[in-house]
């Protein structure tokens, strides 16, 4: 509890000293980038104005990166997520809602503050802290090798050998699960990777948590692509110019914007949900080397070789089944 309020106050900081300025720089100038392209290049198939739009992104970035290493200053991720939403909102408010329908609007106004909500509790969930490894205290035998000050390898942590009364092979698997996160400096129950974009590792308790988020964001980004929808339809219906005008531009370096966001989204909520499936984590599928459990020795002719198995797959349903109970 102690670590959980630390983290909430170091997030509460984050987003209101300098960290949140920078990161507020970053978005007007990435969001400029992208009314440019609006503005200069309308009349370009989508598929194009989608590249360009992705190239011009990760040069301002990278200027961006480029800028604070130089200046010597951070921003801050969740920042930087949460002052986009808020800048796309407000655009919605001023521009885009007077065209949209009435349930449209409801819709969509409520998806974001559900998603704003769901923001606050990720940044400051417990993702499964464990100290040194315990991940339960009642059933395994204290080792002398966790009275030290520094932190055990994830070597260490990856086998039941590193604990004496590991007994069972499900205190064996408790423990084989447990990672070490270099970012926070924690052991994790069921680490899948750390998140910058909020500010918090993902973990077995707040796993659930971060992929309910991810559909949230591609469902709110889809609505206001419906949204877009139905103001280019009012607009052009009320309007006979033949140069687009600055709402109609702001419209679409928004919608610039939410299409590439879903784009990359979709592809990364479809990676999680296969490691769902399979009941893997991304940790343990790029670090798989590193874990004796994932490793199986094939022998060979003249020599053996080491693949990659998952001990941990007990069929799609049984997986499903696991990480939904898993917050416990």
């Amino acid at each position: 509890m102690n670590h959980q309020f630390k983290k909430m106050k170091m997030v509460a900081e984050k987003l209101i000293t300098i960290e949140s300025t920078v990161s507020s720089v970053s978005v007007l100038f990435i969001h400029s980038a992208l009314f440019l392209v609006a503005h200069f290049l309308p009349s370009f198939p989508l598929l194009t104005l989608l590249s360009i739009s992705a190239g011009v992104m990760l040069l301002v970035v990278g200027l961006g990166r480029a800028c604070k290493k130089l200046l010597g200053v951070r921003g801050s991720a969740p920042a930087f997520v949460v002052i986009n939403i808020l800048y796309v909102w407000i655009v919605y408010l001023i521009v885009i809602r007077p065209g949209v329908s009435y349930k449209l609007d409801i819709v969509f106004n409520s998806e974001l503050v559900i998603l704003l909500l769901g923001l606050c509790r990720i940044l400051s969930s417990d993702p499964g802290y464990v100290a040194y490894g315990y991940s339960n205290p009642e059933k395994l035998v204290a080792d002398p090798l966790l009275d030290v000050e520094t932190p055990l390898q994830e070597s260490e942590l990856a086998s039941c050998e590193t604990y004496k009364g590991c007994a069972s092979n499900e205190e064996s698997t408790l423990l084989q699960r447990i990672r070490f996160c270099r970012m926070c400096k924690v052991y994790v129950k069921g680490f899948d990777h750390h998140c910058p974009a909020f500010g918090n590792c993902i973990g077995q308790k707040n796993r659930v948590l971060f992929i309910t988020l991810l559909v949230g964001f591609i469902l709110s980004e889809a609505s206001y692509i419906a949204c877009l929808s139905q103001f280019a339809k009012s607009y052009t219906a009320d309007k006979d110019v033949e140069k687009p005008s600055y709402s109609s531009t702001l419209a679409g370096s928004t919608m610039l914007f939410s299409l590439l966001q879903v784009l990359w989204q979709i592809v990364f909520l479809m990676w999680h949900l296969y490691c769902v499936c399979f009941n893997i984590t991304t940790d343990e599928w790029i670090n798989w080397k590193r874990y004796p459990e994932f490793q199986l020795v094939v022998q060979l002719q003249l020599a053996s070789r080491t693949v990659f198995t998952n001990p941990y797959n007990h069929g799609i349903l049984q997986n499903l089944k696991h990480f939904l109970k898993a917050k416990e």
